[in-house]
């Protein structure tokens, strides 16, 4: 069991805080169509049973559990790139970098409409 004073106790009190700090507002159905869209993990496709919520933009660098920042990865995918910038990451992996982009960019768009209404315009126009 780990001391008080860990590498790991001190990685999770700081990780606890930079998450109090920010807005995570992604909902469980948002989760459940995120990974329906993708089909398997987001990075490397491979179908997985028990997909992970990754954020494109890691926690660490400002990133938050948002509809538009996560993507499912599989367990292998999610240990590996940690929390390394995705673009670079992808190249170092040899994984297609454009497909991801434009898929990621394509889900994105079509989550965004399915999920986030525009707010209602009261204002009646006057002739």
């Amino acid at each position: 069991m780990p001391t008080g004073g860990s590498k790991q106790v001190r990685a999770a009190r700081k990780r606890k805080k930079r998450m109090a700090r920010v807005v995570n507002d992604l909902t469980d159905a948002q989760w459940n169509a995120i990974k329906a869209a993708w089909g398997g993990c987001a990075y490397c496709a491979a179908p997985s049973g028990s997909l992970q919520k990754d954020c494109v933009q890691a926690l660490s660098r400002g990133g938050r559990y948002t509809l538009g920042n996560v993507v499912p990865a599989c367990g292998s995918c999610n240990a590996s790139k940690c929390n390394a910038e995705v673009t670079g990451w992808l190249r170092r992996k040899k994984l297609d970098e454009r497909r991801f982009l434009v898929r990621h960019y394509e889900i994105s768009s079509e989550l965004t409409v399915l999920f986030v209404t525009p707010p209602a315009d009261d204002a009646t126009p006057v002739a």
